[in-house]
């Protein structure tokens, strides 16, 4: 069964202070244990030079000794659980703890030997009674032995340190464990949330509801792309729909109206309103060949689109097939008053050139029809170093600012009436595109209402 994003993320946090935990506990076994066990035994050795530095001052001279201030010290060590032995030079006894009271001492080994127990391996150590020089005027002078419990012994206060360390660390451990648990709660459900909505606007974009957008912001970068990208792709699943639509209405349309009119004279011809001579019928045959003629672009455009597209790719001249398509439309242009004009250098490309032919042909029949009487049209041709440039300009009405992302659109033309005299059926420019697109370059427009257009395509170099 999968596990839910939320749940993945909580038990991920969980894991990682627990992770943190152990380790903390590692590296206080290891480092902080060890230092104070050092700092322990050093304490306990300084302790101990204290107790011998005391003895050598009750040193009266001529092997006598201050036995009342001894008896003293001896019954004040054992009182704070240190258990002395206090020899002259010739090893005779001047105090004796054991002596003194036997008992108090043997509950004192035992109380060592409980703490020992209690500590990482001092189960194995054993009671022995370490000894210690007196000196006098740098002459030694006697001996004392000082009870100890192994090399790790502590006393009471560093038992007591050592378990008020571990309890801090258990209730470290358990604070972080809580602290995770709320912490990875609260950052998976700032996580979730703007994903899980996310996906419910892609869940009402694949059912066609275009219109749905994520208004929440969030503080994550990764989540704000995503869904600015959900929000960019309804948008433009949005403006395809209405594309779609508008197709559909632009394709009955270029079919309908045609069709009409050849259905209105054909039924006046058999009805015997009107005769069926040379000129209703030559009416009827343009009607057919228009239809035709949008077909055969239909059919042109699905062949260029097609991934299987084959290009007889040639070098040659581009700047001479432009010389060559200004000398077909020449007759045209001068009909309609309009200046004809190439521009820039002599540019060799590596291209199909029956296609390349095309994206002129295409370019120029626009620019012909939509440029007014008196007006000029521009070839200019430019060799880059990453491609060449060609540009077609004219200074027609040019084309408004909210038509401009559709225009390479399939049937889309910026005359809503769709006038056969101002344009074709709207395919020409999606030809372009698409010829354009399987040589690996670019083609796009830039316009301004009233003052003209300019169509710029790329051709890469080889």
């Amino acid at each position: 069964m999968n596990s839910s994003l939320r749940t993945k993320l909580s038990i991920s946090y969980v894991a990682i202070a627990l992770i943190c935990i152990m380790l903390i506990s590692v590296f206080t076994t290891l480092f902080i244990y060890k230092h104070f066990e050092e700092y322990v035994k050093q304490n306990t050795e300084q302790k101990n030079r204290e107790i011998v530095t005391t003895l050598s001052g009750q040193y009266l001279g001529n092997g006598k000794w201050n036995t009342k201030v001894i008896e003293s010290i001896g019954i004040s060590s054992m009182e704070n659980g240190i258990i002395l032995i206090v020899k002259d030079i010739n090893g005779n006894v001047i105090w004796d703890a054991k002596a003194h009271n036997n008992g108090m001492c043997q509950r004192i080994i035992e109380h060592m030997s409980k703490n020992a127990s209690r500590m990482p391996g001092g189960g194995k150590s054993g009671y022995t009674e370490v000894p210690y020089s007196i000196n006098h005027n740098l002459n030694k002078v006697g001996t004392v032995e000082i009870g100890t419990y192994g090399d790790n012994y502590l006393n009471e206060r560093d038992i007591a340190f050592i378990n008020d360390l571990y309890n801090l660390l258990w209730a470290v451990g358990i604070f972080s464990l809580i602290l995770s648990l709320l912490f990875g709660n609260v950052m998976s459900k700032r996580l979730v949330s703007p994903i899980a909505r996310a996906i419910d606007t892609a869940k009402a974009i694949s059912r066609g509801f275009y219109s749905d957008r994520i208004t929440d912001k969030s503080n994550t970068r990764e989540i704000n792309q995503l869904t600015v990208t959900i929000n960019e792709l309804a948008e433009n699943m949005q403006k395809q729909e209405i594309l779609r639509k508008r197709l559909t209405g632009d394709v009955a349309h270029e079919l309908r109206t045609p069709l009409a009119t050849l259905q209105s004279h054909l039924e006046a011809m058999i009805d015997g309103i009107w005769p069926a001579d040379s000129e209703r019928l030559k009416s009827c045959h343009e009607e057919i060949v228009r239809i035709s003629k949008m077909v055969g672009d239909l059919e042109k455009l699905a062949r260029y689109e097609s991934e299987n597209l084959v290009l007889n790719m040639d070098t040659f001249d581009i700047t001479e097939l432009a010389k060559r398509q200004i000398h077909n439309f020449e007759r045209e242009f001068l009909s309609k008053g309009l200046e004809l004009k190439l521009t820039g250098t002599d540019c060799i490309v590596y291209a199909d050139k029956d296609k390349i032919s095309q994206v002129f042909v295409n370019l120029l029949s626009n620019a012909l029809k939509y440029t007014p009487e008196g007006g000029e049209v521009v070839i200019n041709i430019q060799d880059n170093v990453a491609n060449t440039e060609i540009t077609v300009t004219d200074n027609g009405p040019g084309i408004p600012h909210e038509d401009l992302p559709y225009i390479f659109e399939r049937f889309y033309r910026a005359d809503k009436s769709r006038n056969k005299l101002t344009g074709g059926s709207g395919i020409g420019l999606t030809i372009c595109q698409s010829i354009v697109a399987a040589h690996g370059g670019s083609i796009y427009v830039q316009s301004t209402y009233g003052k003209g257009t300019k169509f710029t395509f790329t051709i890469p170099k080889i």
